[in-house]
């Protein structure tokens, strides 16, 4: 960062919303978030890791307390999945498993204050290192875009490419008003992905900069700092519901939108 005597709010704010890129190839057209793609990256190896620790140990009789806990939180998705997806497929269930869980482990580290992070990472010549991967719309269009070619092999997989194509041309208006069909459905399926996308990163960048402002305010003599601290523990308590909300809502219209792609309209 520039010269602590120049640190304000805005410039404080702004260094901890940067990502730590990396250019692909020749030019800067394709450019790689290092910070998104690695954290994402470990909170799903760290996602594996918990649940391959409750199974290694788990049992037929009394379960642990962890293992009570991964079955309650398992028996909880797969409930959520089979009330709500009404196909035959057996992938509806690990899908809302790896995306809630998924989602989960990569909002909380929102409640790691940022220079928790940053400073350490300053310590060894990282100074840019956006830690929240949901909160970069690259991460949230990622996983919707897989979410799009999901329901594009799940809608052809239950009704055949000829099925699906007719229906795709001749719904809702009947084949006479094949044009307006063809708008209204790319419209549909295009919005999806990116509704799922801008909901989640809405969501948690702004719930970021809310942060940041608050650990701004701990930096402006006691009175900020006492203020900085009753607010900033008012909005991470609020923050305990939007965590798991956002990642619950993301597992819940994915599954919507899977099912809703089999349905024969």
């Amino acid at each position: 960062m520039a010269a602590e005597a120049e640190l304000t709010p805005t410039s404080y704010i702004q260094h901890h919303l940067k990502n730590l890129t990396h250019s692909v190839g020749e030019g800067s057209f394709w450019t790689l978030n290092v910070d998104t793609f690695v954290t994402a990256l470990l909170m799903g190896l760290l996602m594996v890791v918990l649940f391959w620790l409750a199974t290694r140990k788990a049992t037929a009789g009394v379960p642990g307390k962890w293992q009570a806990f991964v079955e309650i939180c398992l028996e909880f998705v797969d409930r959520q999945a089979r009330d709500t997806y009404h196909g035959t497929s057996k992938l509806v269930t690990p899908i809302a498993i790896t995306l809630f869980f998924w989602i989960l482990l990569m909002n909380l580290i929102k409640m790691v204050p940022a220079d928790f992070i940053a400073k350490p990472l300053e310590w060894v010549g990282i100074h840019y290192w956006k830690p929240v991967p949901t909160a970069d719309v690259n991460a949230t269009l990622g996983m919707s875009i897989s979410v799009f070619f999901l329901m594009l092999f799940f809608g052809l997989r239950a009704k055949g490419v000829g099925h699906f194509t007719l229906e795709f041309l001749t719904q809702p208006f009947g084949k006479w008003m094949l044009p307006f069909n063809l708008i209204l459905n790319i419209v549909e399926w295009v919005s999806k992905p990116i509704s799922l996308a801008m909901r989640l990163f809405g969501n948690m960048f702004g719930g970021e900069i809310v942060f940041l402002l608050i650990w701004a305010l701990g930096g402006a003599g006691i009175v900020g700092m006492l203020g900085g601290a009753v607010f900033g523990l008012g909005w991470m308590i609020f923050h305990l519901l939007v965590i798991p909300l956002q990642a619950f809502i993301f597992m819940m219209l994915s599954i919507v939108y899977l099912s809703l792609s089999e349905d024969a309209h």
